[in-house]
């Protein structure tokens, strides 16, 4: 491209840098057709750059996040009905395991379909779903054909971003060149890849809930509930109330879950990934990472109208767990 013409992505960046009084949000039909621009590698490396950094300093609107997901949905292939459960694992773990894992495979123990997506490490300080599976004999499927598999055979299923959207897993690892994480932190765990009627989502920051619930309303999620979770996990963290943002149907709601415990735990000097496998077996008691699991799943319970109230879903979420097969990993 010449010098003297400007290149077509310019124009993005361009609405959201022109300084405080002549910048804006794209609209969700700009930030649509940017994402597309992005995924086919129209982009100059240092206009990606840019793009991410703006939209980092100002944070990512609904409308936003809409547009990109569903720019990064054309890209899939069509998958409808194989999973029951959406549940997105990309924030690591870093001062408590991983217990969420534990209520994705008692949820599908008791006949619910789950697919888990995440990416490998981009942080050398946190533990990732993906890097655990094989403590439980999990492996990650190759392809959306195989995880359609896992899930008929085993109600499970973990796809890596890398597997089914590389130009998305490489920007999610640019997290440690740019000091600062990017929109796509926020957009992979909206993209719902096998497009289930329920899905669970855990942030850090809590100004990201009502985002998070306000784009699944424009991207028409069925059934959707977004949680402060614990490390910024789809995880409900026992020792604090959980304020849970959902959509069903189109309607907005929300709920308070009562903390589990009257003080907090304190958190373990080192992270044994071996613990989640013992205490899945029975092999070790650890009261705040069964509460994790059990109060994990009476969310999910709730969400898929398996339960009615909270106590109700509570209830059935420990009976779940006093059931499990402990010899099934």
């Amino acid at each position: 491209m010449s010098n003297e013409t400007e290149h077509p992505f310019a124009e993005f960046i361009r609405i959201l840098g022109k300084g405080k009084k002549g910048s804006r949000p794209l609209t969700q039909k700009e930030a649509y057709h940017a994402m597309r621009m992005i995924l086919a590698g129209e982009v100059e490396e240092i206009q990606l750059g840019a793009f991410l950094m703006l939209m980092r300093v100002k944070e990512e609107t609904p409308e936003e996040l809409a547009g990109f997901v569903l720019a990064v949905r054309e890209t899939l292939p069509r998958i409808a009905g194989s999973a029951d459960l959406d549940w997105s694992a990309y924030a690591g773990k870093r001062r408590h395991l991983p217990w969420f894992i534990l209520a994705s495979l008692l949820l599908a123990e008791n006949g619910i379909k789950v697919l888990m997506h995440g990416s490998a490490a981009h942080s050398a300080s946190r533990l990732f779903a993906q890097d655990m599976l094989t403590l439980f004999s999990l492996p990650s499927a190759e392809s959306f054909a195989m995880a359609e598999q896992q899930l008929h055979t085993r109600n499970f299923a973990y796809i890596s971003l890398e597997q089914f959207c590389p130009a998305l897993n490489r920007m999610i690892h640019l997290r440690n060149l740019m000091g600062l994480r990017t929109p796509v932190h926020t957009l992979v765990r909206l993209i719902n890849p096998f497009n289930a009627a329920y899905s669970m989502q855990g942030i850090f920051h809590p100004g990201y809930r009502p985002v998070h619930q306000e784009a699944a309303l424009l991207l028409n999620q069925a059934h959707m509930t977004v949680i402060k979770g614990e490390g910024g996990e789809t995880e409900r963290n026992p020792d604090m109330q959980c304020l849970a943002q959902s959509v069903h149907e189109g309607v907005l709601s929300e709920e308070v879950w009562p903390a589990l415990f009257p003080r907090r735990h304190v958190k373990p000097e080192t992270l044994d990934p071996r613990q989640l496998i013992q205490v899945w077996r029975g092999e070790i008691q650890d009261e705040f990472a069964e509460a994790s699991i059990i109060g994990t799943t009476a969310v999910a319970l709730k969400l898929l109208a398996r339960a009615d109230s909270q106590a109700s879903a509570q209830q059935l979420a420990t009976e779940y767990w006093h059931q499990r097969n402990k010899n099934s990993y």
